[in-house]
This record gives structure tokens, sequence and C-alpha cells, in this order.
């Protein structure tokens, strides 16, 4: 749990708050590089301040951290010469700098480090839970359209369309996807549920 040791320490060093200089109602991303590194630090600390106090939210952070294009985003983000002025710039604020002695205090013990990490794992089992219930209900609500004929027609001819067989394939490696894969495969424990599905791949076939 390496990493989520990491997310607890930086979620703590994010609490220090961040005042971005860019008004949201004036700003357009994409015209100033250094408002952009600006706007994309604040919405980054927000973001991990958010997902520090919502299960769902820290769950699927861990799971778009598994997204290679997501990362590599990131990481090409993080190169620009804006960003790393602008995190210089925020290491050297007295007040993150003060932010940064408290954290180590509270890592240095190994009470309230102990604490912090299991409120995370805790979060973190949560937060998977909560995203897999909300799979299950979108895959529910997906075989009950595809009872409708004109859905499962027009299922069928997207089907046959190379290019969205691309974008299928495509979707298939996206590590997000593997949420509603895993929901389907604890929905076809039910035999009802596996009855109707099979129903459904015969009636699929049948129309390619």
């Amino acid at each position: 749990m390496k990493v989520l040791s990491l997310f607890t320490t930086t979620a703590l060093l994010s609490a220090v708050g961040l005042s971005s200089a860019v008004k949201e109602d004036e700003y357009v991303y994409g015209k100033d590089p250094r408002k952009d590194a600006e706007y994309d630090v604040s919405m980054g600390m927000a973001g991990i301040q958010q997902a520090a106090k919502d299960p769902k939210l820290l769950a699927q952070l861990f799971q778009d951290m598994q997204d290679p294009e997501l990362m590599a985003e990131a990481k090409k983000m993080m190169e620009s010469p804006d960003w790393k002025k602008k995190m210089k710039d925020l290491t050297n604020d007295k007040a993150f700098k003060s932010n940064i002695d408290n954290v180590k205090k509270t890592m240095e013990d190994p009470n309230e480090a102990a604490k912090m990490q299991a409120k995370m794992e805790h979060m973190m089992k949560t937060g998977n839970k909560e995203l897999h219930s909300d799979a299950k209900d979108t895959m529910a609500t997906a075989m009950e359209a595809m009872n409708d004929p004109a859905t499962m027609a027009e299922a069928a001819r997207m089907m046959k369309d190379p290019q969205f067989q691309q974008q299928l394939a495509q979707m298939a490696k996206d590590p997000s996807f593997k949420k509603y894969v895993n929901a389907m495969q604890d929905m076809m424990q039910d035999p009802s549920t596996k009855r109707q599905m099979d129903q459904m791949a015969d009636s699929f076939r049948s129309q390619l």
C-alpha cells in the first residue's frame, strides 16, 4: 500500500488550500500557459482534497491512475516549464512549508500514521464497493434496454460497423471498463440473470 501511503501524505499537504489567481468566469484554458499551470495545480490539489473525503471518488482516482493514457497526459503536464515554476512557487510558500512540517510530525507518529493509513484503506474498500454497485446498476439498465427489439436491432447494426468495433476494442482496454466486466460476472452468478443473458446473446447473434 505504498501508493496509498503517498496519497495520504499528499492529501494532508493539499489541505493547505490553494488560492488560484485565475477566476473561472474569466478564464479560458489554453490561452496562457502560466495561467494553465495555475489552474492545473489548483484543480489537481482540489481534486485530491475532495478524494480524501469521498470514498467513491478516491477509488475512481486510483482506477484512473491505472490508465496509461491519462498518466501520460499527467506526466506531460508536469514536465511543462510553467507547471514546474508554479510548483516551485508553491513549495516556497510559507503556509505550504508550515503544512509540510505538520504533516511530517503527523507521519512520524506511528499511531497517527497507522490511523491515516487505516482510514484510507477503509475508504478504498468502501469506494470500490460503491463503484461496483454503480456498475451493476448500469449493466442492469443496459440489459433492460436490450429487451426492446428496436434497441437490440440498433445494437446489432452498430456491431457490423468496423469503426464501432474498433472503438469497442479500444474501450475494452480502458482499465475503468474492467468494473463493468466484473459487475457482469457477478450478476451472472444469479441463474435467472444468466438465463436472461444467454437468451439475449442468442437473439443478438441471430441479427448479426
